[in-house]
């Protein structure tokens, strides 16, 4: 049993995940203004009062605020929410006017908001094709090793050299790919389509609910269909695929994001898994403890979630502004500022709404809620 890392270390980790993927972030947003000559006022690491800061040359003021739990890139112009030219805007020279965000072409402000999550995405490509030119990219066939007895790969009638060609429909190459689809559907029914004897069958089975425990004493509910592979298969990578394999790693890990956030959508998965900031947190201790190459997966998926998350079509995030863009590029002119006035505050709401909840799901899993009831028992 390995020990629950101290206090000082959960916040040096934290620190050292949340840190540079802000900063990575906002440097995209960062480089890609610079690109289409938009000045930038400030570029912040952290949220609040400025605890340590400088100026350069051209004018940014590069600073780090007391809550790091985001950051910030203003950009000269960028006067209000809605992104709107205003009456202070409009009175700026026209040489210092042409150097502000609301002076941009629609693509290029586009590209100026892309850029953060974009990069966030290409940081994790990165990682995972370092992790694949390590340890080689795992094959494994699809193919039943064994049927574990008392599970629903045994109860639906699967033997072992049976070979899996498709799990509720859809088609599973290797035994990884039976694994993610597995895993976030506890309790589910589903078709199995394989392959016995040359002969395609099919059979149905319900898959099993397994509660986990890792070695810090963490419980998980991951999903059962009591498969166990054959041999295992890792193929070797060189440095030409990597980035593909990695590009192919990300997407999965993105397609199991989508499909989780379905499953809380329409209650087949509880809010309470939802976690937040304190979480993270606890995690990335975990993880320091475990090594540095457990350390730069979780950094590889936080950026995957970072970018992810962003991109999603909500006002004051990202992709609420993308949104925004795509309609004023097919309407040929900008939605109207009380418009997004008033979608920024329902998004604004949204986004506090969705933090007390996940800081109510932390503070339950760190079992504050249990210990108050149990003081007011």
């Amino acid at each position: 049993m390995i020990q629950t890392p101290g206090v000082l270390l959960t916040i040096v980790a934290f620190i050292l995940v949340i840190g540079p993927l802000v900063f990575v972030h906002e440097m995209g947003h960062y480089l890609a203004g610079r690109w289409f000559g938009v000045d930038a006022e400030a570029f912040s690491i952290g949220f609040g009062r400025e605890v340590a800061g400088w100026t350069d040359r051209r004018g940014t003021r590069w600073k780090i605020g007391w809550l790091p739990l985001g950051g910030y890139v203003k950009f000269a112009g960028d006067m209000n929410p809605a992104g709107q030219p205003s009456t202070e805007w409009l009175a700026l020279p026209p040489a210092q006017r042409q150097r502000t965000f609301q002076a941009k072409p629609v693509w290029q402000r586009a590209i100026i908001v892309a850029a953060g999550p974009v990069i966030n995405f290409v940081l994790a490509v990165v990682i995972l094709a370092g992790f694949a030119l390590a340890y080689g990219d795992p094959r494994t066939p699809a193919v039943v090793g064994q049927a574990m007895p008392g599970t629903a790969a045994a109860a639906a009638g699967l033997r072992a050299g049976d070979q899996v060609t498709a799990l509720g429909d859809r088609p599973v190459a290797t035994f990884e790919d039976m694994v993610r689809f597995v895993k976030i559907r506890a309790g589910e029914r589903i078709r199995v389509d394989y392959v016995r004897d040359g002969a395609a069958q099919s059979t149905v089975a319900t898959i099993g609910t397994q509660l986990q425990r890792d070695r810090f004493g963490n419980e998980y509910r991951v999903g059962l269909l009591g498969i166990a592979p054959g041999a295992p298969v890792v193929r070797p990578v060189g440095v030409p695929e990597a980035p593909v394999v990695a590009v192919k790693r990300t997407g999965q890990i993105v397609g199991m994001m989508v499909e989780t956030i379905g499953q809380i959508v329409t209650g087949r998965r509880s809010v309470k898994e939802l976690g937040g900031p304190l979480s993270i947190a606890k995690v990335s201790g975990e993880q320091m403890t475990l090594g540095w190459d457990a350390f730069a997966f979780l950094i590889a998926l936080i950026s995957i979630n970072l970018g992810f998350i962003n991109l999603l079509p909500v006002p004051m995030l990202d992709g609420g502004h993308l949104f925004f863009y795509a309609i004023e590029a097919v309407r040929r002119r900008p939605v109207a500022p009380q418009t997004i006035e008033w979608a920024y505050r329902g998004g604004l709401m949204a986004v506090l709404a969705l933090m007390l909840l996940v800081t109510f799901n932390d503070l339950g899993n760190f079992g504050l809620w249990r210990h108050l009831a149990g003081l007011i028992g």
